[in-house]
């Protein structure tokens, strides 16, 4: 794979859960900048736009319920990053051990993930009863500056840890 002479098989690539993705402009600029490969995932029911390059791949999945999520989660890497506001789909990113970022910028961890897993389920069992909820704020200009802020960073993380060597402490001992 090379792109600007750069890309190498053990950089990090983007997954971007596509099918209402507000922030996709701004992953393919620092995926541009930093020559990293996007995968762009959705069902195909939205024409969705993008940009003529040969680092963004479009990946179109057969409708049905999860079925770009579930396509993610197999492909995705150690150290490749996700773009999604699904809590789930972050969660099983997680435990490949790639990063997840929502698009209003906040990084999902193994430390905060299961919260917020509870508290999607939460909030639906509220809605099966009746109650109402709200639900996400629209983004706003602060939103896509902290996405940025918080993408850059884990798009760096992810390159140092895809190419540090790897250092052993101990040797087995030899028979």
């Amino acid at each position: 794979m090379a792109y600007l002479g750069r890309m190498t098989e053990n950089r990090p690539e983007l997954w971007i859960d596509a099918d209402a993705c507000p922030v996709r402009d701004e992953v393919f600029r620092v995926a541009e900048r930093l020559s990293l490969v996007v995968h762009v995932v959705s069902n195909g029911a939205r024409g969705i736009r993008l940009p003529a390059a040969d680092w963004i791949r479009r990946v179109i999945v057969p409708e049905g319920p999860d079925a770009a999520d579930d396509w993610i989660a197999e492909h995705i890497r150690r150290h490749d990053v996700c773009i999604t506001a699904d809590i789930p789909l972050a969660a099983r990113c997680l435990q490949r051990e790639a990063r997840a970022l929502a698009p209003n910028g906040r990084v999902w961890t193994t430390d905060n993930i299961g919260s917020a897993l509870a508290g999607r389920e939460v909030a639906r069992h509220l809605r099966e009863i009746g109650a109402t909820t709200r639900g996400p704020a629209p983004m706003g200009g602060a939103d896509r500056s902290r996405f940025l802020s918080a993408l850059e960073a884990e798009v760096q993380s992810a390159i140092r840890a895809a190419t540090a060597p790897v250092i052993r402490l101990w040797r087995p001992l030899e028979d």
